[in-house]
């Protein structure tokens, strides 16, 4: 198993920024995808971002050109980069990580809440 430690939530004005970090325990081990996904309250589970260990990016619809996902392969450690954050990107985002065997482990959560 691979633990996932997040960090950089908090509370943010609409139009600021945020960056989200999430780094596995693990560093020996091969990461295939490592991505973000986001729960708002009353609403369901959704994909923000993920990328590959090639370099590939996939982004939500609602997120593209103001989210940037990189990561550092050699430390297996993603990153979020948000800008000009709305009130309807508060939620909790959780990390996760797919490795070999399509194993997938997920982060404890992080909130992040957007209001004046």
């Amino acid at each position: 198993q691979v633990q996932l430690v997040e960090s950089g939530g908090g509370l943010v004005q609409p139009g600021g920024s945020l960056r989200l970090s999430c780094a596995a325990s693990r560093t020996s081990i091969t990461i295939y995808f490592m991505g973000w996904y986001r729960q708002a309250p009353g609403k369901q589970r959704e994909l923000v971002a993920n990328i590959h260990s090639s370099g590939s990016t996939n982004y939500a619809e609602s997120v593209k050109g103001r989210f940037t996902i990189s990561r550092d392969n050699a430390k297996n450690t993603v990153f979020l980069q948000m800008n000009s954050l709305k009130p309807e990107d508060t939620a909790v985002y959780y990390c996760y990580a797919t490795r070999s065997g399509y194993k997938t482990d997920w982060g404890q959560g992080t909130q992040v809440t957007v209001s004046s």
